[in-house]
């Protein structure tokens, strides 16, 4: 069985973001705003327009747990996101299904759309839906040390289930080793 993967490599998630770029602009905003804000692909999908116009913060109640959440928009997107609903109705979904009349895209699509940027950027991630969170996760991590705030973030039960999510785990514990020298 394989895991799904975070997108480690800097360099890779600038390809991608220049891939989807110049592929669809939904799809560009979708990457960005998932690997920056750590929603849950099923969450991240339900939000509406109105969501986020005009607005600072995006409050929902989480589909899996039930529980509140708010987060900040960062500055790192908003003038893309602003950019993008222009002309767009507060009741519209945020990411828009192609097909169907005000349908949102599907988890599947979602899917379909990082993989086809990932095999034709020749991005060797095991791929899937929950990249996006495990790459905010993973980065969150490295650039803050922060494990209880990314645990809180998360919503985990134990640090050691925010790393093992992230895929830090084994990553530490090889550092560590190839580090120890008696």
């Amino acid at each position: 069985m394989e895991f799904v993967e975070p997108i480690r490599d800097l360099d890779d998630i600038e390809r991608i973001k220049n891939y989807l770029i110049r592929w669809r602009f939904r799809d560009f905003m979708m990457f960005i705003m998932g690997i920056n804000i750590g929603l849950r692909i099923s969450d991240l999908l339900s939000l509406k327009v109105k969501d986020v116009m005009d607005s600072e913060y995006v409050e929902l109640k989480e589909g899996k747990t039930g529980k509140y959440k708010r987060f900040p928009l960062s500055d790192s997107y908003k003038w893309y996101l602003k950019e993008y609903i222009a002309g767009m109705n507060p009741d519209d979904w945020l990411f828009q299904s192609q097909r169907g009349i005000n349908q949102p895209l599907t988890r599947i699509q979602a899917y379909r759309i990082f993989n086809r940027a990932c095999d034709k950027l020749e991005i060797k991630v095991n791929i899937g839906t929950h990249t996006l969170r495990k790459t905010f996760g993973y980065h969150f991590y490295k650039k803050t040390k922060d494990i209880a705030l990314l645990q809180r973030i998360f919503n985990h039960s134990k640090p050691a289930v925010t790393l093992r999510y992230i895929g830090i785990s084994q990553e530490i514990i090889d550092e560590s080793l190839l580090a120890f020298n008696l």
